[in-house]
């Protein structure tokens, strides 16, 4: 068994959906003083690599502290589509090209974007999946969509966002990492959140765990 870390680093210089504040993690207790290390984290609930809930634009929908274990663990596929460019769009074709799409309980879509992560071009006109293809995660009831950009929407739209999360059914996963150094068919995805309190999102550790 191999396992993949598929998670952004959460620093204090990270990148931040423009707008939000960066996370800081503030010493509290030092060896020096205390005899031991603690640290304060202060950050916003959609930083780094981190799920979306429905709750995020639906007052009326789940939260992820509501959620099953089970909502956040399945099988994964990645769809590959780079050389897309700016502004580019991801179809149904890009879905055609794996068979594993039909069965995967998660698709995680590899854009090749996070080539940019901690650059300016990161939050620029990366490219987007078409609402066709948020109909069909919605119709074959899949548990979550993943994505190595910022977003699901470009930036400052949240259209597919709400078409999506209305169905109160799937959680959308962002600024994942290494989705180039997944094999291709079906692998189990773990993406955990933090189970506090009414979450409408959290940072995630997902994790790939392929066999060998």
């Amino acid at each position: 068994m191999n396992i993949l870390d598929l998670t952004y680093v959460i620093s204090p210089h990270m990148p931040v959906y423009p707008g939000t504040e960066g996370p800081t993690l503030s010493p509290a207790n030092t060896y020096e003083k205390d005899g031991f290390r603690e640290t304060l984290l202060s950050m916003y609930s959609h930083t780094g690599t981190h799920m979306d809930a429905p709750a995020h634009l639906f007052a009326d929908r789940s939260t992820l502290d509501v959620l099953p274990a089970a909502q956040f663990v399945g099988k994964a596929t990645v769809i590959h589509c780079t050389g897309l460019g700016e502004g580019g769009k991801i179809t149904m074709e890009h879905l055609r090209k794996n068979p594993a799409a039909e069965q995967a309980d998660f698709l995680l879509f590899y854009t090749g974007w996070g080539k940019y992560w901690g650059k300016p071009e990161y939050f620029g006109d990366y490219p987007c999946v078409t609402a066709e293809v948020v109909d069909f995660l919605i119709q074959t009831g899949k548990k979550g969509v993943g994505l190595d950009t910022i977003s699901l929407d470009p930036i400052a739209s949240l259209t597919l966002h709400r078409q999506l999360l209305s169905t109160n059914k799937t959680v959308i996963i962002e600024n994942l990492n290494n989705l180039d150094k997944l094999p291709e068919g079906l692998f189990t995805l773990c993406a955990l959140p933090l189970r506090y309190e009414n979450a409408d999102g959290s940072p995630i550790r997902a994790v790939a765990i392929l066999e060998d």
